[in-house]
């Protein structure tokens, strides 16, 4: 499944599940755009890495909650040549449940995941569409299939993600863009091991087993390939059958 002369984007590569798909796209042969904020060493990690194996990578740091540094980092992108595909998987958990939550709790949450994928996708599509091809992936949640106790936050943005790929997968259609999102259940991660311990997988998930990152991003080479042409405004659940 080659990806030669594509650009990629990766919101949020500086964790396990990003920089795993920033790999499978690279090893597709995509040029890799690593996003990070917080932690800009990660992602220049990550693009030597991609290099040594022969891949392309450069990384790209700003703060996706600010309007102003989104529209310049696209810019600074665009000056290379178009993204087509974007790959909006940057997200924050915050948990509390609701009467306890704080404003700011609920608001950076909304802002990475939801606003996030506008501040990125927005100005990238045009220069997209004009090539007549394209492929847009959110990254969802499992929490927004089936709601989770102190996730009202997270549970809002993920579903509302979903709700925007159905509509912008309409609106792109034609012009050869596809538009889907990924739900992952649980995967093996730093963040997800710190909450999940193996008794409670094995109770909650039928697989009996965390998700892999490397799982997670074989669904999302795939769907970035020519095979997937024909596959658009889906939410594609991978989550060892918890729904």
């Amino acid at each position: 499944m080659s990806l030669t002369g594509k650009r990629a984007l990766v919101t949020g590569a500086s964790g396990a599940l990003g920089a795993a798909i920033a790999q499978r796209l690279a090893r597709d042969g995509a040029t890799v755009l690593l996003h990070a904020n917080s932690r800009p060493e990660s992602v220049e990690q990550l693009a030597a890495a991609i290099e040594a194996e022969g891949g392309r990578a450069e990384s790209v740091v700003f703060d996706l909650r600010s309007d102003e540094a989104s529209r310049a980092a696209c810019e600074r992108m665009l000056a290379g040549g178009p993204v087509q595909i974007v790959v909006n998987n940057a997200g924050v958990h915050d948990d509390a449940v609701l009467p306890g939550m704080q404003p700011e709790q609920w608001h950076k949450v909304i802002d990475v995941s939801l606003n996030g994928f506008f501040r990125v996708t927005q100005p990238l599509l045009l220069p997209m569409l004009r090539t007549r091809w394209g492929r847009i992936l959110n990254i969802s949640s499992v929490a927004s299939l089936t709601g989770n106790r102190g996730q009202v936050n997270y549970a809002a943005a993920k579903g509302a993600l979903n709700s925007a790929t159905k509509s912008l997968s309409l609106e792109v259609a034609a012009r050869g863009v596809t538009v889907n999102a990924i739900a992952p259940g649980i995967i093996a991660s730093p963040m997800a091991d710190g909450v999940f311990d193996a008794a409670m997988i094995n109770q909650i998930v039928p697989a009996k087993r965390a998700g892999k990152p490397e799982e997670v991003a074989a669904l999302a080479g795939f769907l970035a390939s020519d095979e997937a042409a024909y596959i658009t405004g889906q939410v594609i659940s991978i989550n060892g059958g918890m729904i």
